[in-house]
């Protein structure tokens, strides 16, 4: 069985703005989110990247300024010796009713398809609500991280946090070191 791991980008592996990031330059990486990535490279895990990019359908950026962003994430794993298998995004508004949207499931259902490990398996990571609820729904695991959004998130669903026992973790690196140590069970 594959070891999958599917992270959220804004306010997990990059820096978050409520401005919307709108462009390669202001796409910057959380301190050790390449290094996270690279770790869980180095202990054979596939990592994919679900994200809502709402700013394509506001218009705020182009599906080739957010190409660039992804590639940009890419060419930095790949200096640091990481890998991100797959990326899937959702460029639909709030008010577009589509499926992919998180906490929709459809990014982790577009996620699946390609994989042969069962959702149950796969431990999901994000910084929103939203994100976990996209990962409990489609059957994941989902932990917290306290980067981007996530001290709001916590402060805000700190009950149904512990209601759903989901792990929170201060960044990144510390999820994916979680995860590792999980993966070893």
């Amino acid at each position: 069985m594959e070891k999958i791991i599917i992270l959220d980008r804004d306010g997990v592996i990059n820096l978050d703005s409520d401005n919307y990031i709108k462009s390669v330059e202001e796409w910057v990486p959380e301190q050790d989110s390449i290094k996270a990535i690279t770790e869980l490279t180095d202990h054979g895990f596939k990592i994919f990247v679900a994200t809502n990019q709402s700013g394509i359908s506001r218009k705020f950026y182009s599906h080739n300024t957010l190409n660039a962003m992804h590639n940009k994430l890419r060419q930095l794993c790949a200096e640091a010796g990481g890998k991100i298998s797959g990326i899937v995004y959702c460029p639909h508004g709030p008010d577009d009713n589509c499926s992919c949207r998180k906490p929709k499931p459809g990014l982790f259902e577009k996620i699946e398809a390609q994989i042969t490990t069962p959702m149950s398996e796969i431990f999901t990571v994000g910084d929103s609500f939203r994100d976990l609820e996209a990962g409990l729904t489609a059957g994941a695991k989902p932990i917290l991280v306290l980067t981007g959004k996530g001290e709001r998130t916590l402060e805000e669903k700190s009950e149904a946090l512990k209601d759903n026992a989901i792990p929170i973790k201060k960044n990144l690196l510390e999820a994916a070191r979680h995860v590792i140590a999980a993966s070893k069970c």
